[in-house]
Formats: structure tokens, sequence, C-alpha cells
């Protein structure tokens, strides 16, 4: 059968790079930094219009920290450093580009898809929030506490509007600060944590005492520890929203009056990739590597900062959210590690370790002190949507016996976001795993696969 031939997008990177940086945040611009001064032929890409992940997000009216603008500028300067924004990973290809040491992705963006090979891939695919479904969490104007985020720095108007953010950890108070600089009123900020274990994390920041300034400086009037939401209330049609929340704290319960609820549970790590291409899956939920970064397979698990290059994925590493949430200090050191390693100056990425393993230390305090409480795993009722692209109800999962009994009986998981936001919910409700993706990420276009050339026969099937 004769197969079509390739049509990559107009202004598609060349076929094969050195080094491919999939995910442009904190981590990612730190790789290409470290790396660029090599001459390597690098693509760094991310799905966002601009560099910088959801930690530095750009948009209309955003001002941008030092740092971002800083490794922007830099990155400009390196022109075999090519950026590619609005792009994004949906699979992988050929498997013969392996036996000529290669690594070999789908690609696609807004004009078309091609096959991008990479002698080496660092993976900096970030983090998304964990969301936990309670009543009333599919009414319009509930979004996650980054969502919102990511909607105001787009041009959301709401000013004027009565927010409630709710969850845990950090991120609440990002959001929260981020809507009071768009003019809204914030309510309420409902941190499941109690007391107790945000005095003992508050304590531990003089070991970062720049956190410490940043964390007082953020902490509203209206922040409430030991408190989490209960149930969001309002109608389901196109001229109303959510009206009002009931929160819980302690033993007594409230109710809000509010026009968004922004909700947001601590983030889960986007592994899938990693997982496509051999690597494991650590205690912590994100990618295992090695001291060096490198992606490691799956298997026993090893102590924490010995090199295991033996169990190394070949050619691949992976920084930042990825293998663990802990902040963009973190994230940046790993990913200036991982592309110090990528073109073998073994001396610079070593010298980063001590800054690396502070960092890793705060990670260690932000995930004990801010534990998800085990009242919040009995928020669902019986009625309450977990899979919102299928419609599937909590009674409906609660008695299949797993994430493929599920999936075969419910179809959770199988919609547009192929389980990502239910997958993770259903992990902390229920103790399931999600198999991860075998061929494809993401829904693709029907061009996309043509241009590959694969036939009808021959396509993967995108299992999520």
């Amino acid at each position: 059968m004769t197969t079509a031939t390739p049509t990559a997008s107009p202004d598609a990177p060349p076929s094969t790079c050195d080094l491919l940086i999939v995910g442009a945040g904190p981590a990612g611009l730190a790789a290409a930094l470290a790396a660029a001064p090599s001459g390597a032929r690098i693509v760094l890409l991310d799905d966002n219009p601009a560099p910088g992940g959801q930690i530095w997000r750009d948009g209309p009216g955003v001002t941008l920290p030092p740092a971002a603008r800083q490794q922007r500028k830099a990155l400009e300067r390196h022109a075999h450093v090519q950026l590619r924004c609005g792009t994004r990973v949906v699979g992988l290809a050929e498997q013969t580009a392996r036996s000529a040491g290669l690594h070999a992705l789908w690609l696609e963006d807004a004009q078309g898809g091609w096959v991008q090979h990479a002698r080496q891939i660092i993976l900096c695919t970030g983090a998304r929030e964990l969301l936990l479904p309670f009543p009333g969490w599919t009414l319009p104007g509930v979004t996650g506490a980054g969502g919102l985020q990511a909607l105001i720095k787009g041009g959301l108007p709401v000013a004027g509007q009565r927010i409630v953010v709710a969850g845990s950890g950090p991120l609440l108070l990002a959001a929260a600060r981020t809507a009071r600089q768009a003019g809204a009123q914030v309510v309420a900020v409902a941190e499941q944590a109690p007391w107790t274990a945000l005095a003992r994390f508050g304590a531990s920041l003089v070991r970062w005492p720049g956190k410490a300034v940043q964390a007082a400086a953020l902490l509203p009037a209206v922040y409430r520890a030991d408190s989490h939401v209960v149930r969001a209330h309002g109608a389901h049609n196109l001229h109303s929203a959510v009206q009002s929340v009931t929160l819980r704290q302690g033993g007594q319960e409230r109710q809000v009056a509010c026009d968004r609820l922004a909700c947001g549970f601590g983030l889960v790590p986007n592994t899938e990739l990693g997982q496509m291409l051999g690597g494991r899956v650590s205690e912590r939920q994100g990618l295992a590597v090695d001291a060096d970064q490198r992606l490691l397979r799956g298997g026993a698990a090893h102590g924490p900062g010995e090199p295991h290059p033996v169990d190394a994925v070949p050619g691949l590493l992976a920084a930042g959210e990825c293998t663990g949430f802990g902040g963009s200090e973190r994230s940046r050191a790993e990913g200036a590690i991982a592309g110090h390693i990528a073109v073998g100056d073994i001396a610079a990425a070593r010298a980063l370790h001590a800054e690396r393993a502070r960092w890793h230390a705060f990670a260690d305090a932000l995930h004990r002190h801010f534990a998800l409480q085990p009242a919040l795993r009995r928020l669902a009722e019986p009625d309450t949507l977990v899979c919102r692209c299928e419609d599937v109800r909590y009674a409906d999962l609660a008695q299949r016996t797993g994430w493929i009994d599920a999936k075969l009986h419910t179809r959770c998981g199988m919609g547009a976001c192929q389980g990502r936001i239910c997958g993770a919910a259903t992990h902390h409700l229920l103790g399931w795993t999600p198999a991860p993706p075998r061929h494809l990420l993401a829904p693709v276009r029907i061009g996309t696969l043509a241009a590959t050339g694969i036939r009808a026969d021959e396509a993967p099937r995108h299992t999520g």
C-alpha cells in the first residue's frame, strides 16, 4: 500500500534535533539555558501560547516576575534553540527510530502535525490540579484554583465579583491574590489542613525565609484553616451559576454567598508521556529519576540521590513538577541539572545538587503539612458526577472493582480529558490506579494521523 507523504507544519522544526525539551515552564526554560552553550540543536516546545508554564503564565495585563523575563531574554540570544509554543505532543511515533538511537514523537500545532526525532528528550511536562468531586462542583462558575488564575490572566473580568477559594496548599493564596488584584472580592479562603499543621509548616520556613515573607504577604484576613467545601449551590442553566457554597470548619457549617468558587486540592504530576516512554512512577506519584534526573525504568525503588544509570531509560530525562510538585525553585534546579547532563557537562550538574536538595526539603514540607484529610474522601454523594465528560455518577463507580472495570461498564475516563480529571479523583476516592495511555496522549486531528502515512489498521488506539 502506498503511504501518504507526511505534511508538516510550514514552520516545523528540523525533523531531527539533538535535544527535545517538552514543556517550557521554569524547568524547561532552565534546561534549555543550561544546555544551550554546548551548541546542541535544541527544540523547546509548549502547548501554551507563550513560555513560562502555569506559574509564569502570560496574558492581558499580566506583569511577569523578573526571573521569567530574564529567562525569556536569555533564550532569545541562542539562535540554535527553537521555541515552539502552541505545540503539543500527541503520542509516540514509529518504533524504527529507536534502532538509530533516536526517540520519535508526534507533534501537532494549529497548522498541522509532524514527527519529531530527537537524540535525547527532557520531560518537563509539569502538573495539573487535583479536583475532587463534591455536590455542585459542575456548576457554571466553579473552577480549579489554578484554573481561575489562568482565566483571569487570560482576560476574564472578575471585578466586583464575590469569590470563595477552597482546597489545600499555597496555590490557594496565589489564586486569591490574583483575584484581588483583578478587582474581585475574596470572601473566604478555606484551607483543609488544620492550624497545627500550618503552624509547623510556618515554623519550618526559617530554612526558606523568602517563602515565609511571600506567605505573609499573601495571607488574607478571610483565611481559615481546618475548613473545606461541602456543597456548591446554584442552578444548571444558561442564566444561572454558582450562588453560594457551604463550608465546614471544625464541626460547624456555614453558607457563603459567592459568584465564583475556585477549588484545588493540590497538584497531580503529568506522568503519562514519561510512562509511555518506559519510565516509572515514584511513591510520590511523580516520574522516578536518579541523581542526574535520568528517567528510571519500571522496577524496584532506590534510595534518594543514588545514581543508577543501568536502570535509566536511554536518552530520557525528566525535571520539574512532573517528578513531584515543590515550587518553581525546585523545578529550575532540576531543569538546569537535566540540561547540563544532556550535553555531558557533569561537573556543572553536580554543582547544583545542594540547591536541588534545599528545595527538595521544601517540597517534603509541603507534602507533610498539607496532606489531605480523610473527610475529603466523603464529599461525593451517590448522585455526584465523578467523570464529567461521560456523566458517570459516584454510585455507578462505587460498585466497580477498579479502573478497567469502571471503563468497561460506565465509560468513566473515556471522554475528552481521557481520565486526567476523574482518574486522579478515583485514585484519591477509591484507591484506583489508572493505566497510562499506550500510544496517544490526547484526541488528535485526522490530518495529523494521515500525515504520518500510517494505514488505518495500524493506527494506535487511544486507551487512556
